[in-house]
């Protein structure tokens, strides 16, 4: 489901990213310096701009071609350039990108020795927001930096902070995350310096929101929070509601309902036009059906669909109006009784309003729901044309959003009608649109912005799921072992809410010739595995099982792993799930010449630990080394070099912030500094600052931190605890990250001791794989749960002694660290030695 936001000013006018349909209210503003001609009442250039606020697309780009044509005439050439930057940005939102590219064009022609005009700094943002909507993010921050330049010898800080943001957003789209992140903390920082005005909280709120959609969530709450307080403060009524329901959207983020309903409760009540009443009670109304809270949906919705039917069209209203829709579709799916004909009406006329303002992308995305609505009444052929209407003119408007969302639900229908092959080429159509938005997926339309759950993931796990039918050919199994490296780089994505992760297509003979990997996937009625070894067809098996009981018998095993837990009932559940993933495999000699079996493991599995698998015999741990890969695409393929092993350690012994002490973490780091080349920061020098200084100036490929730290779902409760308080995985990636290393001087193993996994969270160990890939370190080891520090530190001594044996690979020495500690009576238990993994390269 979706969650409405207000739309935020683009660079066009100073603030924001490039994410939302701008306000031209300011630039007008601005040009009425420039020419005394727009001080009359009902000029072409406002009545444009009404338009387009209005969410009339198509109307503001005949207002402004007839107003560039009349000041043509008049002989006005900086509002007749201002004219055809604002056709530019019409034709824009139309994706009519040639007519775009003209207009633009035309009006940076007219300014060409203007180099001082406040006309030209707009222009040349229009030009840049062109650029980066086309695929050029490096020529667009160029231009955005010549927009910068402009507003500033124009003395316009407003337009030059938004071009400030604007850029940050062109970074991102490049990858240049950090630098990204820098620009927006220098503007926050000139922000802060500003008197208090409606400038200042209007910059405060679109920073808050652009950082909300890159996933920082505490400082876009600081952000939209100052700028609440800046515009209570001076009494500004304009941009309350827009502030407010900017907080909801971050409070619901959160997962804090009450405070989201609230916060969209204020907007409602702050708002000033029936639009914005209408996306407060939408933000509501989901939440309401998401929290399960009939009687107050029920009563919304009916108020809802009266004011709904009240509006002007425009894209805006369109799309409140297919939400709405949308979310009526989720009530009924939830059993609640809804009106299917009045919905059906709702649907139609979103599309009749797109298309009587001419907006080819609101009538693809109303034309979408309409097809879900025939689809859940089971009128196959109905949603199928409405569908395919939909996703046509997706790929002509080159709306890849839009386009994955119609050909996955082509893909549904077709497989619902029994037609295979046409499914998975559907299904296959929708991957390649998700791909092609990977750096854009948090930034598209707040309105259709994809939940991962719901949107992303069943589409990879669905098209698997089709290509495994009946006895699939090896064409079939590499699309599918393919899609599960693909689906494990998107969830990472979403995690990050950043495509900050660059991947290389890699098959394990490229790799280890001694290694092994499984793919184990969970689908809705088996655990479907495909196992890839070097010089062998790609085998695959499956057990039937349903999701629901597989995932019952996952967590069972997880809790008998508590040493308390009969051991006998252990050894069942264990034995049970290595029938699953690996006695088939053995069973057809995949792994005879074997030594490291890789898990690129999906959902439950990854909170259960490989190493505790038993044959009814011997562990797996016992017969091969184990590591875990978000997938080899991921995988820089090189081996440790042990003559040059040097290490950094820090950890805290005592107690700290609440958590219980480790007074083995002293022992812990003193037997590796006997061990290894290394540099110690114990307790109070373990600091942010200090561990900082020593990546950036110690040239070690080891970092070692035993500290208490937690892996989450959620990236902002995925953290390590120094001295001074959590450390977050963005900035322990910062840090690792912060010199310029080459590659002799890179991180090659990243040592968590005595985190854990977030309890309750069944994606948890998203979070271990978010630390491994964002540090930068090409391994990392870590535990899926805290154990006795006493073990902790038995089994990190034997690793790193393993460790500096000639010839022997990251996943043989941890292997050997386990074995060491099953060996011993005190420690024999799979509790004490199993929760160690090695995430990232084994070798």
């Amino acid at each position: 489901m979706q969650k409405l936001t207000t739309a935020i000013t683009l660079g066009v006018l100073g603030f924001g990213l490039a994410i939302a349909p701008p306000s031209l209210a300011t630039e007008a503003s601005r040009v009425e310096r420039v020419s005394a001609s727009n001080i009359a009442t009902g000029n072409p250039l406002e009545r444009g701009r009404q338009l387009y606020e209005a969410g009339r697309f198509a109307a503001a780009a005949n207002a402004w071609e007839n107003a560039a044509q009349g000041y043509e005439t008049q002989g006005d050439r900086a509002n007749q350039a201002l004219s055809l930057s604002y056709l530019s940005l019409a034709h824009q939102e139309l994706a009519q990108w040639e007519d775009a590219k003209d207009a633009i064009a035309r009006s940076l022609n007219l300014l060409q020795n203007d180099s001082e005009s406040i006309v030209l700094a707009q222009a040349l943002n229009t030009q840049a927001q062109f650029l980066l909507a086309t695929g050029q993010p490096q020529t667009a921050l160029e231009t955005w930096k010549r927009a910068q330049q402009s507003y500033e010898q124009a003395g316009d800080v407003s337009g030059a902070l938004g071009s400030q943001i604007n850029q940050a957003q062109a970074l991102q789209s490049m990858g240049f995350y950090r630098r990204a992140r820098n620009s927006l903390d220098s503007i926050a920082q000139q922000l802060d310096t500003m008197p208090d005005s409606a400038l200042k909280a209007s910059g405060f709120r679109s920073l808050g929101i652009a950082l909300e959609a890159i996933g920082d969530l505490r400082t876009s709450w600081d952000m939209l929070k100052k700028s609440l307080t800046i515009d209570e403060a001076i009494g500004s009524k304009n941009d309350l509601s827009p502030t407010l329901l900017a907080l909801g959207n971050v409070a619901q983020d959160y997962g804090a309902t009450d405070a989201a309903l609230d916060y969209f409760e204020r907007a409602e009540q702050a708002a000033l036009n029936p639009l914005e009443r209408i996306e407060a009670q939408l933000n509501q109304f989901t939440l309401y059906v998401q929290v399960e809270q009939w009687s107050k949906a029920a009563s919304l919705a009916a108020q809802l669909q009266r004011q709904l039917s009240e509006l002007q069209p425009s894209r805006r209203t369109a799309y409140s109006t297919v939400n709405f829709a949308n979310n009526l579709l989720a009530m009924n799916l939830q059993g609640q009784p809804i009106d299917r004909a009045r919905l059906g009406e709702l649907l139609a006329n979103a599309v009749q309003q797109a298309r009587a303002i001419n907006d080819p992308r609101a009538e693809a995305y109303a034309l979408n729901k309409w097809g879900a609505l025939y689809l859940q009444n089971g009128q196959l052929n109905e949603a199928a044309d409405l569908t395919e209407k939909s996703l046509a003119i997706a790929q002509t408007i080159q709306a890849a959003d839009i386009s994955a969302q119609s050909a996955w639900q082509l893909g549904r229908i077709q497989r619902q009608q029994g037609k295979k092959q046409p499914a998975i080429a559907s299904y296959t159509q929708a991957v390649k649109a998700l791909q092609s938005l990977r750096k854009d997926l948090v930034a598209i339309d707040r309105n259709i912005q994809f939940s991962f759950r719901e949107s992303v993931e069943p589409i990879y796990r669905e098209l698997v799921a089709l290509l495994l039918d009946a006895n699939p050919s090896q064409e079939n199994l590499a699309q599918a072992r393919d899609l599960i490296e693909a689906l494990q780089l998107a969830e990472l994505d979403d995690f990050f809410r950043q495509a900050c992760l660059d991947a290389q297509p890699r098959q394990i003979d490229q790799v280890d010739k001694n290694a092994a990997v499984i793919y184990p996937i969970i689908l809705p009625d088996r655990i479907a595995v495909i196992s890839s070894a070097p010089g062998q067809p790609i085998q695959y098996h499956a057990t039937r099982i349903s999701k629901a009981k597989a995932e019952k018998t996952l967590r069972e095993l997880l809790a008998a792993l508590n040493p308390v837990s009969d051991n006998r009932e252990r050894l069942r559940l264990s034995q049970q799930v290595y029938d699953w993933l690996i006695r088939p495999g053995e069973t057809q000699g995949t792994f005879k010449e074997t030594k490291t079996l890789v898990f690129v493991l999906d959902g439950l599995l990854r909170n259960i630990p490989m190493a505790a698998l038993h044959d009814g015999e011997q562990y797996l741990i016992e017969k091969h080394g184990i590591a875990l890969s978000p997938g080899l695409q991921l995988l820089e393929p090189r081996s440790l070099q042990r003559e040059q092993l040097n290490a950094i350690t820090a950890g805290i012994s005592e107690s700290r912030f609440g958590l219980s002490a480790l007074p083995s973490v002293k022992s812990e780091l003193k037997e590796i500094a006997e061990l290894l080349p290394s540099s110690t920061l114990l307790n109070q020098e373990f600091t942010k600052a200090a561990l900082a200084e020593q990546v950036a100036n110690r040239p070690s490929n080891i970092i070692h931190l035993a500290t208490h730290g937690q892996f989450s779902s959620r990236q902002e409760d995925t953290y390590l605890l120094t001295w001074e308080g959590r450390m977050n995985v963005r900035e322990l990636s910062d840090l690792l990250q912060s010199r310029e290393i080459s590659q002799n001087a890179a991180i090659e193993l990243l040592v968590l001791s005595a985190c854990d996994t977030a309890a309750g969270d069944d994606r948890a160990v998203l979070g271990l794989a978010g630390f491994a890939v964002r540090s930068g370190a090409r391994a990392t080891v870590a535990t899926l749960w805290p154990v006795k520090d006493r073990a902790a530190a038995k089994l990190v001594t034997e690793f790193y002694e393993a460790l500096k044996q000639p010839g022997i690979t990251k996943a043989e020495a941890l292997r050997q660290a386990q074995l060491s500690l099953l060996n011993d009576e005190s420690f024999s238990d799979p509790f004490f030695w199993s929760s160690f993994v090695i995430v990232g390269n084994w070798l």
